[in-house]
């Protein structure tokens, strides 16, 4: 019976066996292109290689520190281009030169030259090209222009090429100056993206209207409007799709010989994916995205599987399978001749569920969002003064600080959403670069300010120190004892294209002190005694980033007016008084328990604030210049993070904003003011608890109130992490209604729980109307606006009307289950004592006419992002008047740049050459006086230097501007758009450039020589 029983499976297993076949080499076919007429499933090999997020940059490219994460980018890199020299069909894009850039210098001439023939067959493309894959909400539009700049500089310089695809494919949410400014101007011909709202993902999919044309600008309008692609999931293949070695996703088995043989039902998941896809899109063209994040590290694994679906599914013949790239498929799909849907604004804020909206990071790690935003602003002006100075093959240069600021822009950076070790290594490299900028601006003002009277037995090189952590009251330099003929130089830099009007601060140790300016004349000078707080925290902090000790004899600020040239900059010596001089005016000092006053005024010009001294708050605003009084209250709150542990308890987290409810910061008992008055300006201090305090000033030549809050340590003792925000409240009836900067550039209008691409689903009242601000928010009524600018990158909101909040500070205790795997936990240590991170910032706010807030909010934006340069030397046995430089413009004399135009770009290349980037501070419509063309006199603006040739480039000045990009057609297209205006062309003689609203005109400027000062 037994033997029976196998007789006949044996038999019944011989019936079913296939016929005889045998296992052979087969040449696959991976030759295909577009096929007219079919579905083309454009197949793009991918890595998105973060430079630094759970890994620093380093350890990612050289795959260290695996416990984390097994990523190496060199492994990628390798892996990568050995698999393309291996088919002349495959395809790779790679988008972080930071990354590359490392690779390539290690590599070898002959490796170089295989690399360089993919780059020029388009096997190999360069999509985006900046050093990172930058975050669109906190960093500043000069940042993203930079970094975006070196990047394509390198592609140019090693590869002759020009990205003309934009790759933003990771970042959480897209600002409109990432649409028209860092994709359209740099002559991108696409844009794509996968990170969108939820909500407005769904009806997209439901619309088709994944594929848009983007008109970001209201200002250069369809001029500057890009076709932009939006992933219908996210950046990976479809599901099944997913080939790194150790993948869960089938494989293709194609050997007959094998169980598993499987190429019919691969083939059939393939079609399947690629209807379901093409159902969501307009044209016969869809984009998979083949990789994610650290993929190819094994490039075989990718390549060998993509050869064979491209091979099988032609054979099959229902949909056409290709190799391709973003550039192949933009001119696929805009050989289709579609007309496509119009999208306006931007993509903020982002959710990817109901309670977990993306807006917690506008704020995230905001020490280092302020150091980033000083040291960008500081790196424009020494690109300037190494300029000035002539920039030189060896020696110090603002090279390093470039590279750091370019890592810092990355999505995983600025934004604070990176591991805390990771936050020490972009701040370390931001410091090795700042150290190394400041040999240069000490070598340049040393240059700018030696003597012409060659005659004179003086030092030709006076050594200047600088102050970083002035911000702490921690300068060295100006707490020195000016005693025995010892006099403290102070070099004040101004990197405006326009006269300066400024009070400068600085701590010194006496009170017997006088300043003069460059003609030597005595100045008006004040001294303001140093809070405790602020004595405090700078022995702290001081022990904990220098290791030393503060040397504890700053006593006051010392405050004088500056008056500083444009490009250019003024001398001021502080000096021991004479007995028979009259010193700096020591201020006087009221505090609310001394007496029974009621109300408290400060203001010593037109602005007036009023205080109740018995309650301890703002209750009064008024200017008497423009008439404009109102009843504010400037008050803190608190938001108590949700407590979640997973994405169905959703808590706040580095990325996610979360709250569970709101509490305000009252002190336990009455808050007594603190007043300090003076003739340049006065102060009003309040310490509302062990961890909050605020100093507001009004100067007296200015029209705005500058607050400065001292945050920290949180206390999270109680198990909840907190969230700090403050909030200006007006009387303002603003109707739902607030704007919000992209970058620093354009206002876009925000309107409370609306989205105007779809009916939003209200699930976060507080979190979902939060928005990134970068240079300031305001609202305003039919008679009135109120502003606020920052000196970081914040989240905000208007949630009453009226009303304007800020989160300033946030420590949490849970991570938001986004990935980081880390609490949001800030601390700073000296030796084993520590704490929680305290966080020193400043917030302006001021209340207009309507319509006439924009000049304010444009000039002074200006001067919070470019603060005028310090430099300190010490005069010793002469009179650095007459035997110095006292005061230089790099223009000419009688000029200085419109009040609606910048420099924001100048910048001595290594060619020689110089680049020079000219921006329109204003949109179009947005002031009755600046929002105009306005003209730029070159000859004047190089005063004393023959220009040789201009020639007018892209954004990145990687590519003459004449290039003309892809035009695309629109569905509904706006007939009512107002003509668009730009700037003309430049007369060779003449050389005058034009700006029209909201435009940046980037030059190469070739000189007849560089006048090289001091050499």
């Amino acid at each position: 019976m037994e033997l029976h029983s196998l007789f006949l499976i044996a038999i019944l297993a011989g019936i079913f066996l296939p016929a005889p076949v045998n296992s052979a080499y087969v040449a696959y076919n991976t030759s295909a292109g577009v096929v007219p007429g079919k579905i083309n499933v454009h197949l793009v090999p991918h890595s998105h290689d973060d430079v630094g997020w759970l890994k620093t940059v380093d350890q990612y490219y050289a795959g260290a520190n695996n416990s984390i994460r097994g990523a190496c980018v060199q492994n990628v890199l390798d892996s990568v281009i050995s698999a393309l020299l291996d088919d002349t069909n495959r395809r790779f894009i790679y988008v972080e030169m930071a990354f590359f850039e490392r690779w390539w210098r290690q590599q070898s001439d002959a490796l170089k030259a295989k690399v360089k023939r993919l780059v020029d067959s388009g096997q190999l493309e360069f999509i985006n090209g900046g050093m990172c894959m930058h975050d669109e909400a906190t960093p500043h539009y000069v940042d993203l222009i930079d970094q975006t700049t070196l990047g394509h500089r390198f592609i140019l310089d090693e590869f002759g090429k020009k990205p003309r695809v934009g790759w933003q494919i990771d970042p959480f949410g897209h600002s409109a100056v990432q649409g028209y400014l860092l994709a359209a101007e740099l002559g991108f011909d696409s844009l794509f993206f996968a990170r969108i709202d939820y909500q407005d993902r769904a009806k997209r999919i439901s619309t088709k209207t994944l594929e848009v044309i983007w008109k970001a600008s209201r200002s250069l309008g369809s001029t500057s409007q890009i076709f932009t692609g939006i992933f219908p999931v996210h950046y990976e293949p479809p599901d099944g799709f997913n080939f790194e070695i150790n993948d869960v996703s089938d494989p293709i088995q194609d050997d007959p010989l094998l169980f598993d043989y499987n190429v019919r039902q691969r083939v059939n998941d393939f079609v399947a994916a690629a209807l379901a896809q093409a159902n969501v899109t307009r044209t016969n063209h869809i984009m998979w995205t083949m990789g994610t994040d650290f993929r190819y590290q094994y490039a075989v694994s990718w390549f060998r599987q993509m050869d064979k679906f491209i091979h099988y599914v032609n054979l099959d013949g229902r949909v056409n399978a290709l190799y391709s790239t973003p550039s192949i498929y933009t001119d696929a799909v805009f050989a289709a001749n579609k007309k496509w849907p119009l999208k306006t604004g931007d993509f903020f804020p982002y959710a990817d569920r109901e309670n977990a909206y993306w807006t917690g990071y506008f704020t995230s790690r905001p020490g280092f969002k302020g150091y980033v935003r000083s040291l960008s602003g500081y790196y424009l002006a020494a690109r300037q003064l190494e300029f000035f100075k002539g920039r030189y093959s060896t020696g110090p240069n603002t090279d390093a600080l470039a590279d750091a600021l370019a890592l810092s822009q990355h999505h995983d950076a600025v934004s604070g959403t990176q591991r805390q070790h990771v936050a020490a290594d972009y701040a370390l490299r931001l410091s090795i670069g700042h150290k190394e900028a400041e040999k240069v601006v000490a070598s340049s003002l040393a240059a700018l300010t030696s003597s012409r009277l060659k005659s004179m037995q003086v030092d030709s090189d006076p050594k200047f120190q600088q102050c970083p952590l002035l911000n702490i009251s921690y300068c060295p330099p100006s707490e020195a004892n000016f005693t025995n003929g010892k006099s403290l130089v102070v070099v004040a830099y101004n990197s405006l294209g326009w006269k300066r009007e400024d009070v400068i601060r600085i701590p010194v140790s006496s009170e017997n002190l006088v300043v003069r300016d460059s003609a030597g004349k005595k100045i008006e000078s004040q001294l303001l005694p140093i809070s405790n707080i602020s004595l405090l925290t700078t022995e702290y902090l001081v022990k904990a980033y220098l290791g030393i000790s503060a040397s504890g004899s700053a006593r006051y600020w010392l405050a004088f007016s500056a008056s500083v040239p444009p490009l250019g900059f003024s001398t001021y010596v502080v000096s021991s008084a004479k007995s028979t001089e009259s010193r700096s005016f020591v201020s006087t000092v009221y505090t609310s328990e001394e007496g029974s006053v009621e109300n408290l005024e400060v203001g010593q010009g037109n602005l007036k604030l009023v205080y109740s001294a018995n309650e301890g708050r703002l209750t009064h605003y008024a200017n008497k210049r423009n008439l404009v009084t109102t009843l504010p209250e400037l008050s803190y709150n608190y938001y108590r993070g949700y407590n979640g542990t997973d994405r169905v308890f959703q808590a706040s987290g580095a990325y996610v904003f979360r709250p569970n409810g709101t509490f305000p910061i009252e002190p336990k008992a009455q808050v007594p003011l603190a007043v300090i008055r003076g003739p340049l300006l006065d102060e009003v201090h309040q310490q509302l608890n062990t961890w909050l305090y605020q100093v507001t000033r009004v100067y007296k030549d200015k029209e705005h109130a500058e607050v400065e809050f001292t945050i920290g340590p949180i206390p999270v003792d109680d198990g909840y992490g907190k969230e700090i925000v403050t909030k200006i409240s007006t009387a303002l009836s603003s109707n739902k209604t607030f704007y919000t900067d992209s970058n620093g550039r354009d206002f876009i209008k925000r309107i409370r729980d609306y989205r105007a691409d779809w009916d939003l689903d209200v699930h976060q009242p507080v979190a979902g109307n939060y928005y990134p601000i970068n240079l300031g928010i305001y609202l305003a009524d039919e008679t009135r606006e109120l502003s606020v600018l920052v000196d970081r990158a914040v989240g905000g909101s208007s949630l009453v009307d009226g009303q304007i909040e800020l989160m300033l500070h946030r420590r949490l205790i849970n991570d938001d289950t986004r990935g980081v795997g880390e609490a949001l936990n800030e601390k700073v240590c000296v030796l084993d004592d520590c704490k929680g991170l305290t966080v020193r910032g400043k917030f302006y706010f001021r209340i207009d006419p309507l319509g006439e807030g924009a000049k304010w909010r444009r000039t002074l934006g200006q001067e919070i992002y470019s603060p005028l340069l310090l430099a300190f030397s010490v005069e010793e046995g002469y009179n650095w008047k007459s035997s110095r430089i006292t005061t230089f413009s790099a223009m000419d004399q009688s000029y200085s740049l419109p009040n609606n135009i910048a420099v924001i770009t100048l910048q001595e290349l290594q060619s020689g050459k110089v680049l020079l980037r000219l921006a329109h501070l204003y949109e179009a419509g947005e002031d009755k006086d600046y929002s105009v063309v306005s003209g730029v006199e070159l000859k004047k603006l190089f005063s004393g230097k023959k220009i040789k040739k201009v020639t007018e480039m892209t954004l990145s000045g990687n590519q003459e501007r004449k290039k003309s990009r892809l035009e695309w057609k629109v569905e509904d297209e706006d007939e009512d758009e107002e003509k668009v205006v730009r700037g003309g062309g430049v007369d060779p003689v003449k050389l005058v450039v034009e700006l029209a609203p909201m435009e940046i005109r980037t030059f190469i400027i070739d000189f007849d020589y560089l006048k090289m000062v001091g050499s």
